[in-house]
């Protein structure tokens, strides 16, 4: 079997590769893709801190992958039509800077994240499920309803923002920005499983009375899991708007939150580089199948079936024969 360490710097290296050769062959829209993939598997990675490592099944992800893309959307609609952003007492221009967009887009994914984690963790199991849902589902009609950045028709940007000394017109930059960003984002995900944090939070997944009677507190442990997975899921959704120059409603929806966990689940659950094979494949199969047939999503389906039954360690858990941590 294959030592997990040798199958992450394989699955980053051909995800690299990928649009190199696309590059040297002149297919822009493969660099596309492959930048798409880049996204989804950064906001798969921010669900995986909180449900690889902290057990947390959470269905509203999507809020936070919404609100980093509305935090772009607003901020860029304001700066290309030259109106400032009314809040409250406080009159903000908008702007079209990358750095400034995603720190704003992960400070209030987290402060997002905070709220909701304090509100979604007094339950568990089921009921947590169903909590995340129902955030989701809150912010998801609130976006339907708010016309003032285009309600249900969502909201175009029709030039990309902009990143010091990066042309982030050209594919092969602007995939270049967002696979940087995985990278950090998988580095930090390391650095928290072999942490101390990481190793009480995982105590705390699985024996929850023991960590309470050695003077852990569970709740306050995952709840700081879950607004760091927040806070990337929001930076990916504010990459993912800039990609599509468009944000709408959708980036609220539930299912987009059970994508981004079908993605950690066909990778396998709190690995390291799941999220990324997850979404290789995903976007694979949206594009390939996608030209032949509409409902491409049952080869999806088959395979998510034939691990849960036979590789519940994803593919990662095939490649190195051993299960991921059971949530």
């Amino acid at each position: 079997m294959i030592r997990e360490g040798y199958i992450n710097a394989i699955v980053l290296f051909g995800f690299l590769l990928i649009p190199i050769c696309a590059l040297i062959i002149e297919e822009p829209y493969t660099i596309t893709l492959a930048t798409r993939a880049a996204v989804l598997a950064l906001a798969a990675v921010g669900l995986n801190i909180a449900l690889g490592i902290g057990g947390l099944v959470s269905l509203g992800h999507a809020v936070f992958f919404g609100l980093g893309g509305y935090a772009m959307g607003i901020l860029a609609f304001h700066a290309q039509n030259y109106i400032p952003v009314e809040l409250g007492p406080l009159t903000i221009n908008g702007t079209k800077s990358m750095p400034i967009i995603w720190l704003t887009a992960v400070l209030v994914s987290a402060f997002a994240a905070l709220i909701i984690g304090l509100l979604s963790l007094r339950t568990t199991g089921v009921y947590f499920i169903m909590i995340t849902l129902a955030f989701g589902q809150m912010f998801f009609f609130f976006s339907i309803s708010w016309s003032a950045y285009g309600g249900e028709d969502g909201l175009s940007i029709y030039v990309r923002n902009v990143f010091p000394g990066v042309n982030t017109l050209v594919p092969i930059q602007f995939f270049g920005l967002c696979f940087t960003a995985l990278c950090v984002a998988l580095f930090v995900q390391s650095r928290l499983r072999a942490s101390i944090f990481g190793l009480v939070l995982n105590s705390a997944r699985q024996t929850p009375v023991r960590a309470e009677t050695v003077g852990l507190n569970p709740m306050r442990l995952k709840l700081l899991a879950f607004v760091i997975s927040g806070a990337i899921t929001g930076l990916a959704g504010a990459l993912f708007a800039d990609l599509n120059r468009f944000v709408s409603p959708t980036m609220f929806s539930w299912q987009l939150s059970g994508e981004l966990i079908v993605l950690i689940i066909i990778g396998g659950v709190g690995r390291l580089a799941g999220p990324v094979i997850g979404s290789a494949l995903f976007v694979t199969l949206e594009h390939f199948l996608g030209e032949f047939t509409d409902f491409w999503h049952i080869w999806l389906g088959l395979i998510l079936l034939l691990i849960v039954l036979f590789a519940r360690g994803g593919i990662i858990g095939i490649l190195t024969g051993k299960d991921g941590p059971h949530v």
